[in-house]
């Protein structure tokens, strides 16, 4: 590796490229500022071990950042196309086989009147979306590509996640509250209350994973399917609890009660108007490509190709074998929306403490008695 003030030791192909450009570029400015001001101090800090760090670090987070939001178009344009076929028809047809109907959707959205209703909590009401949009940003960008493709390695990658994760009900609530409007206030509370019945079950199913593999450090639980076999075979009822808890995590039919139209104008969102919605819109389907990027790290190898595969194989492209499982998860996501009809919220609620949280606790215990037992 280039840079010997990277602070993880394994390498970042993303963030070695951004401190070569940064090397370049800040080194071109540096001798320009030199030469025309000789002796300035400015040109040495700019080439400083810390600023060149922290530039690098800047770059790796923007590229992976648009790496994500292309990766969520990616998933809108898969998904109108998978329910358009569902539905016998063709789906969108606008540019680039109808990817560019998302690109116009945002810029439709961008342009359309943002409106503020007058007797709301406006400090509460422009922050708490803020927040959640900003959490999910950071949960799509704490979860790596691959194990040279990350912003961040910390051993306890899959525990920040879920605090993450178990942030939105308390802003989706307080949100609700700040619009003074009693179709959000009740959308707040269904979404809240739906979200903490799930995150519970989730957190056990993480705890689970981490028994058998040993760590909570993401590229470890990677690390350990690969010299054993796929979570998904032992910890199968926890495969379908968690990818039932993500659909629900992300809102997703059939658990969209908290913002279904049908039923409550818009939900929590009634009195967001113009890019507020929008960033809404595309914060649940960030939450939604991270749960499927979760799913395939805990339970389907995640970047690596098959379990005992060599060094060679797994090390070729592992981060599009990350993203075509998370977008093979989106689609079975997809398919579930199509089948199942929208449920009550007490079916919401009573599935989640009463199925789910048993089922989970279940799922701890295999991966307990696996572990003590010398399988895993």
């Amino acid at each position: 590796m280039s840079n010997p003030y990277y602070p993880y030791d394994t390498y970042n192909v993303v963030y070695d490229l951004g401190f070569e450009v940064y090397q370049f570029l800040g080194g071109i400015v540096a001798w320009l500022i030199d030469l025309i001001l000789p002796g300035n101090p400015v040109s040495e800090w700019l080439m400083s071990d810390a600023v060149v760090n922290a530039f690098s670090i800047i770059i790796l987070a923007l590229v992976i950042f648009l790496v994500i939001f292309v990766g969520v178009l990616i998933s809108l344009w898969e998904e109108r196309k998978v329910l358009g076929r569902f539905m016998d028809r063709r789906g969108t047809m606008v540019g680039m086989k109808g990817f560019m109907q998302c690109v116009a959707d945002g810029l439709k959205t961008f342009m359309k009147e943002n409106t503020m209703p007058k007797k709301i909590d406006k400090m509460t009401y422009m922050w708490t979306v803020s927040l959640i949009i900003g959490t999910s940003v950071l949960v799509a960008c704490m979860l790596p590509l691959s194990d040279r493709f990350f912003i961040v390695n910390f051993d306890s990658g899959l525990l920040i996640v879920m605090a993450l994760y178990a942030l939105a009900p308390f802003f989706i609530l307080v949100s609700g509250w700040s619009q003074n409007n009693k179709y959000s206030l009740i959308g707040g509370m269904r979404a809240a209350e739906s979200m903490i019945s799930y995150e519970i079950p989730m957190l056990i199913i993480v705890c689970s994973v981490a028994v058998l593999s040993g760590t909570f450090n993401i590229g470890g639980i990677v690390a350990a399917q690969n010299e054993s076999m796929w979570y998904i075979i032992p910890l199968f009822v926890g495969f379908i609890v968690f990818f039932t808890c993500s659909c629900a995590e992300s809102e997703r039919s059939p658990f969209d009660l908290a913002e279904a139209e049908a039923e409550l104008v818009e939900g929590w969102q009634t009195e967001y108007a113009g890019m507020k919605w929008g960033l809404i819109m595309l914060g649940d389907y960030l939450r939604g490509f991270a749960s499927c990027a979760m799913i395939s790290i805990m339970f389907l190898g995640g970047w690596n190709v098959a379990p005992f595969a060599s060094d060679a194989v797994n090390g070729f492209l592992p981060e599009v074998v990350q993203l075509l499982k998370g977008w093979f998860v989106f689609f079975i996501m997809i398919w579930v929306r199509v089948a199942l009809p929208r449920v009550r919220i007490d079916q919401i609620l009573n599935l989640g403490w009463k199925v789910f949280m048993p089922l989970s606790v279940v799922n701890l215990a295999i991966a307990v008695l696996l572990k003590v037992g010398g399988v895993f």
